[in-house]
């Protein structure tokens, strides 16, 4: 189902965005709105029967400005004038400086000059008015909006308390004798613009990482074409392109190097401080910077495709979203407004009729109860926390793809594991070759390699690069078929043959005797993974294969642990292996001969058990258990379809990144709840001293604007917590 972005102008507090998530969901067409106030974007699924421009007249027609969402996932390096948040930032810095220079004056008319005359009031009342009307425009257009849409949002309350100052000063100046309050007014109305000015310019700094990704990428490449040197911009390189890079210039694709070695930084894209040894046949990341050497390395990803163009687009999607926790302060705010207008009426009511105060007062009291009540710090709770975590993640070679998985890492149990390429280097190299029968070393590798080069698991990758070692020559096979999590079997030269688990043998009625069993078990408890080779129906070897635990996969799981996670491992191989593998790294719990197929149902009897299960995986055969846990956590070295199912994807491929991001996410739930409380605490006290009379209306505008400044200067303290 196709999905579009679009970016929002005009919204004034996450009222406003559930204003406009309304007004999309009621176009047929619409599947899923998503609209998010703190990065002023919507997302919208949709059928393809959607017209063109629908979406936008739909938002149009709410009150809101809209353009189709910049392609800002193009590392090209060119990054012209300001952002769209720098602009918005200006533009409120601007508004307030020329209010703030039109209500000093009015003040001093008023409080300094204290002149009751009737130029006096009319000078106020010209100035104020310039304010109240011109640089106050927008919170009447968007209280007229919110009304014509059958909804409150900031805007009303402003509206509303601006002017009940505003024109009761009109009154008293030409029809009833009195004190005018159009200093109120204007104050109030520059208070709450210098909020908006602090608020864009805050929430323009959750979104750095962004802006840090974007001008990451290089300009240009220096490609090869018919052995001369060209430089062209980094939008005309295609796939299969050789390009040269020299000593300090960036890497300008994803490719793989066909010549020369170097060392490089890849620190901006997988956070990895320390320089990566490249040479032939290594592939190398856009954007990141060559120290030493020169090279050449021939273009595989470009675009859109390029790791870094991806991982920019995974944190706009995330940045994008909303957390399940998100859901709670949507609630609050569609019912808070139309709250507060009521609560403010009451007052008013209450110390103008049963107190008795003057009506001036209780008008007072009623306009600071209204501007002080604002759910723009609420609506700003989560999003500007998700900003900032998921940014940070990006930072540390940890892409979140979402806020719903945020907030799942903070609720996880378990951690289950794959054990190859994920607990183990995937790199499993041929350690033993157990001859049996008539069949010596370099037959049973021949055999076995060219039956496994049809392959693509680990283990036959193993073989054959042993068979290459030994410079064997391999032959092509007449038939082969690979058994999922059994092996692989074929006919070589008439012969049929056999090479995997026990269980293969079995099914296909193969014998073998003790001394074969108990070479298997030796191997076995050494951690081995070991393959039967059967030729036709006799053993006629074993082939002993041996994978490297990662060094960090032990760190990991004592870390897990510490945290009170329990952790599991799932594999295809055989129980004396898997449980050696599981003492190596400390597993509590050992899962082995487990079929890709049955990996998804281990998940969910785990989850059978009210537990919240996150998977780490790398391979196709992962992709059902990834989906299936609550969070999929996906290698950054998987494959694409391991990658595309998990909810964050660890871009070093170091296990220890997994339990940062569970620690990223309590950290950034820990600020959403503390954002929540001070927007809850906030209102609650806020709300009862205004309608106590304790709070001048021009103060209460101040103390709501800078509420939503807090808010999010909270949310911004994550980016100096450390991950471990």
């Amino acid at each position: 189902m196709p999905k579009q972005e679009l970016k929002i102008s005009g919204m004034h507090c996450s009222s406003c965005a559930l204003i406009i998530e309304k007004k999309l969901k009621k176009l047929p067409e619409v599947k899923s709105a998503t609209v998010n106030y703190a990065n002023e974007k919507a997302v919208v699924e949709h059928s393809d029967d959607l017209e063109q421009g629908q979406l936008e007249e739909a938002i149009k027609q709410a009150g809101y400005g809209v353009k189709a969402f910049d392609d800002t996932a193009k590392p090209s390096g060119h990054q012209h004038g300001k952002t769209s948040s720098g602009r918005e930032a200006n533009k409120d810095r601007n508004h307030f400086i020329i209010s703030l220079l039109i209500s000093i004056p009015v003040f001093v008319l008023s409080m300094v000059m204290m002149s009751k005359g009737f130029e006096n009031k009319v000078a106020q009342l010209i100035l104020a008015g310039i304010v109240q009307f011109v640089l106050g425009a927008r919170f009447y257009r968007g209280a007229y909006y919110a009304l014509k849409n059958k909804a409150a949002n900031m805007d009303t309350l402003v509206a509303l308390g601006t002017s009940a100052a505003y024109f009761y000063s009109i009154a008293t100046t030409f029809f009833i004798a009195g004190d005018v309050f159009f200093e109120t007014s204007a104050l109030l109305i520059t208070f709450i613009l210098l909020g908006k000015w602090l608020e864009s310019r805050a929430k323009g700094k959750t979104g750095e990482a962004i802006k840090k990704l974007m001008e990451l990428g290089a300009k240009t490449a220096r490609i090869i074409v018919d052995g001369q040197e060209k430089d062209v911009p980094i939008e005309q390189v295609k796939v299969g392109d050789i390009i040269l890079v020299r000593p300090g210039e960036k890497i300008p694709v994803d490719g793989e190097i066909v010549e020369g070695s170097s060392s490089l930084d890849e620190s901006m894209v997988t956070g990895e401080s320390m320089p990566v040894e490249k040479r032939q046949g290594d592939l190398v990341i856009g954007a990141t910077i060559n120290k030493t050497g020169s090279f050449k390395f021939k273009a595989t990803k470009v675009g859109a495709n390029t790791m870094l163009s991806q991982i920019i687009q995974f944190v706009q999607d995330a940045q994008g979203s909303k957390a399940p926790i998100q859901k709670f302060a949507d609630m609050v705010s569609s019912y808070f407004v139309p709250a507060v207008v009521v609560i403010a009426l009451i007052t008013f009511l209450i110390w103008y009729f049963i107190i008795g105060v003057a009506f001036v007062k209780a008008l007072m009291i009623f306009t600071a109860v209204l501007v002080i009540a604002c759910p723009c710090a609420l609506g700003l709770a989560t999003p500007t926390a998700i900003m900032v975590g998921t940014g940070k993640g990006a930072e540390n070679g940890i892409l979140i793809k979402g806020g719903e998985f945020l907030e799942i890492a903070n609720k996880v149990q378990v951690v289950v594991f794959d054990k190859t390429g994920t607990l183990t280097k995937g790199e499993p190299e041929v350690t033993d070759v157990i001859e049996h029968g008539t069949w010596n070393m370099k037959q049973l590798l021949e055999i076995a390699a060219s039956l496994e080069k049809k392959s693509e698991h680990p283990l036959a990758e193993s073989i054959v690069n042993k068979a290459k070692k030994e410079k064997i020559s391999l032959s092509e096979p007449d038939e082969f078929n690979a058994v999922v999590g059994m092996g692989v079997k074929g006919k070589i030269n008439g012969k049929k043959i056999l090479i995997g688990t026990e269980k293969l043998m079995l099914q296909n009625h193969v014998l073998f005797d003790e001394k074969v069993r108990k070479e298997k078990i030796e191997l076995e408890d050494k951690g081995k993974t070991v393959m039967i080779i059967a030729i036709d129906q006799s053993v006629a070897g074993l082939i002993a294969v041996a994978d490297v635990v990662k060094e960090t996969s032990k760190q990991a799981i004592e870390k897990l642990k510490d945290m009170g996670i329990e952790t599991v491992m799932l594999t295809g191989d055989n129980k004396r292996t898997a449980k050696a593998i599981g003492k190596q790294v400390g597993i509590d719990k050992v899962l082995s001969q487990v079929m890709p197929e049955e990996k998804a149902e281990q998940i969910k009897k785990l989850q059978a058990e009210n537990k919240k299960v996150a998977m780490v995986g790398d391979g196709i055969n992962d992709a059902p258990a990834l989906a299936q846990a609550d969070l999929g956590i996906a290698m950054g070295a998987g494959t694409d379809i391991a990658i595309e199912t998990g909810g964050i994807v660890l871009v070093k491929n170091d296990l220890n990144d997994a339990v940062r991001s569970i620690e990223l996410s309590k950290m950034t739930l820990s600020k959403i709840k503390q954002n929540m409380f001070w927007a809850l605490f906030y209102n609650s006290v806020g709300i009862p001293i205004a309608a106590l009379g304790l709070l001048q209306a021009e103060f209460a505008g101040l103390a709501m604007a800078l509420s939503s400044v807090s808010v999010v200067m909270n949310s911004l303290l994550l980016k100096r917590k450390k991950l471990k």
